[in-house]
Parts: structure tokens; sequence; C-alpha cells
């Protein structure tokens, strides 16, 4: 496989670069640096920006908004995009639900919902994780009866990140209890603002407000929101969830993490000389940039044999392996460089307007709840050992 670029992927990286440098404005660039959040109005500016330049769905057919990217300029903006510390789509409605609309929804709903993603409408969330039904899905119990043009659901979900923000939800519910626990399973759009609908913050280890418990109390759903068949819902969910699980091997963020901590090794001191010359810390990082550099050929392959319009396998479980192990290896290391400077939490420097001096190196204060955030990836997605399990059958046919 030739990982050179052409002459006009070169191109393509300097015409992405300059939109950088003239579009992303500067404010966005230092919150994301630092480690900071956005509010829900940075990233719909952000959003709006990327749309005005037709860049906001990237991987969507052009006949619906999307770029006719290829692979390769796909991989390219999404590195570009990090190494310019621009924010991240926020991607449930373009990366998650579009993929599932364009091959499973109605004519009637791609040009309903579509269009609403792109123009900042719709913020939606995803309605998958129960208590007691995580990476086993299949053991859901919210329940949706259908009532003439409606389905009526009841219910709970968990873990809804950024749910506060979402004026939709897609959602898996129960709608038959025979055969198969994933047999009887279907795929509802429903709107937050419909009476019953209830979100509940959950505050995260590191302080922060990022996920959400959704309460269904006999919300009404028009039955026209029902993506596909009835009771094929679980065929829609994996096809979404290898979207989902290809994009968590995280190129782009691991290779600017990788950047900045090693040129924090090249200035950190320890026992007197850098950190970059410690024979143990330089082997760690020598075969986290290794393992990147096979990851990234790894997803060009897998993006590549799908680009004429399939969907990742089986394979999109070994990129979410190794993507999120990876990123928490890179995050550890940054906490090892950083020493004692690494231990204390100062949650406020992660705020907007926060101007003290930071304790130790800049960009210090963020290492830590990130590190401690960073443990959810090999959880969420279905969890790695779900995901060796897919490989084992799928893959091995053992």
């Amino acid at each position: 496989m030739d990982l050179s670029f052409t002459p006009e992927e070169e191109a393509f990286r300097t015409e992405v670069r300059q939109f950088f440098a003239e579009s992303l404005p500067l404010r966005f660039t230092d919150r994301v640096r630092r480690g900071q959040g956005l509010s829900k109005s940075d990233q719909e500016e952000w959003q709006a920006i990327l749309n005005a330049r037709g860049w906001l769905a990237p991987h969507w057919p052009v006949d619906w908004g999307g770029t006719g990217w290829n692979v390769v300029e796909r991989y390219i903006f999404d590195l570009e995009s990090n190494l310019a510390h621009a924010p991240r789509v926020v991607p449930f409605g373009f990366s998650m639900l579009a993929p599932v609309l364009l091959k499973y929804g109605s004519e009637k709903q791609k040009h309903h919902w579509l269009p609403r993603m792109l123009d900042g409408s719709d913020w939606w969330c995803q309605g998958y994780s129960e208590p007691g039904a995580g990476s086993d899905l299949a053991a859901l119990k919210t329940r949706a009866v259908r009532d003439g043009d409606d389905y009526v659901v009841n219910g709970q979900k968990t873990w809804t990140t950024l749910g506060q923000y979402a004026n939709m939800i897609f959602a898996l519910v129960r709608t038959a209890e025979t055969g198969r626990r994933q047999e009887g399973i279907s795929f509802l759009l429903v709107d937050m603002a419909t009476p019953g609908v209830e979100v509940r913050p959950i505050i995260t280890l590191d302080g922060d407000h990022e996920v959400n418990e959704i309460f269904f109390t006999d919300v009404r759903v028009p039955a026209e929101n029902l993506v596909g068949e009835q009771d094929r819902g679980w065929a829609y969910a994996k096809y979404l969830l290898t979207y989902e699980r290809t994009s968590m091997a995280m190129i782009g963020s691991s290779t600017t993490a990788l950047a900045w901590l090693k040129a924090l090794a090249a200035k950190q001191k320890r026992g007197g000389k850098l950190l970059i010359d410690d024979a143990l810390f330089a082997a760690r990082l020598a075969r986290a940039e290794i393992e990147l550099a096979n990851l990234s050929t790894t997803t060009m392959r897998v993006l590549a044999a799908v680009a004429g319009g399939g969907a990742p396998g089986a394979e999109s479980s070994m990129l979410k392996i190794k993507g999120t192990e990876l990123r928490q290896e890179i995050s550890s290391l940054a906490r090892r460089a950083l020493g004692p400077h690494a231990q204390p939490f100062v949650p406020e420097a992660l705020d907007e307007g926060h101007n003290d001096a930071p304790i130790g190196p800049d960009e210090a204060a963020s290492v830590t709840p990130h590190y401690l955030n960073l443990r959810k990836l090999s959880i969420y997605g279905g969890s790695n050992e779900i995901q060796k399990n897919i490989i084992s059958k799928m893959i091995l046919q053992l």
C-alpha cells in the first residue's frame, strides 16, 4: 500500500490548512489546545462555518450535501483538523444517524432530517445504553407500543452524551418480546420536547456534565419516525455501530496528542536529564508511535475497502480496540511526563476566561482530567472485551 500522498492530495492538504488558518476562530483553537470545553453555541458556530464551506459532512454523498472526498482526502481533513486544534464535530447526527438514514430511511425521512442536520436545526443524541443494557445492548427494556398513528414509549436510557443540548434522540426500543433478544427491537426518532421526556444530568469523576439519563414516560412518537421496518432495528443499530467504532481509531487526535507529548518530553527533566533521553520512557514513546503508524495504515485499508459504499464489518472492532488502547496509553504517558504537576486538579482552569498561571507546563491542567475521562474509551461503543468476541466470531470463525 502506497502511503505517500500524490501532488493532488498534497494540494488538497494545503487547501485544508489554509482554510483552518483563515476560518478557524482563534478562541476555539486556544480552548481546544488547552483541553477546555466548548459551549453549544461555540459548536454551532463552528458547524455553520464548515457548512458554509460545504465541509460539514465529509463522508455524505454529494447529492445530500456531502463533499465527494475520497478516503485519502477524508483522512487528510481529519488529521489536519486535529493538528489545527479545531473543535470536533459532534458525531451523533452526521456520522452515526445519517449513514443509517441514507441506507435504511425513507425518502421522506432523508429529505426532512438530513438538511436539518446541516443547517443546525437539529442537535441529535444517541439513546442506546440502559441500566443493565450496556455492551449487552440486546438486553434493553425500553418499550414502544403501537397506538394508532403513534408509538407510546416508556423506559430509560443512560450515559447519553450531550443529551442536555439535544432536541432529538435516535433510540432503540423494544417492540416485541418473541424470538431471540435481538429480534423485536426497533429504531425510533424522538423529539426531546415531547411531553414525558425528562433529562437528568450525570456528573462524571472530573466534575463535568457530559452525560445524562433520559426517562420516557408515555411519550407519544409519530409512527412515521420509525426508521426502516418494525422489529428490524438491531440490524440498523449494528450498521451504525460499525461507523462509530471505525471513527474510534482516532488517528487525528492521537497524532496531535503524541506530537505534544514528544515536545513535552524534549523539555521536561527527570534526574538531571531530559525525559526524552530516559530509556524506559523513550521506549514506551517509540512503541506508541509505531502502533499509531500501524493503526493509520490499517484504518486507511479498511476505509478504502468500503469506499464503494459498503460498511466496515468486524474490522471496525479491531480499529476500536487499538485506537482506544493507544489513546489511553498516550494520556498515561502524558501524566508520567508531567510527574507531580499532573497531580493538582484545578477544575476552574478548564473554564472559559480562566487566566491564572498554570501549575507546571502550559496545558498541564487538562492532562489528568482527560486521563480520567479517557478511561471510558475502552467501554463505550461496545466494550473492548465485546469487540474481541466479535473478532473471534466474525473473522477467526471461532
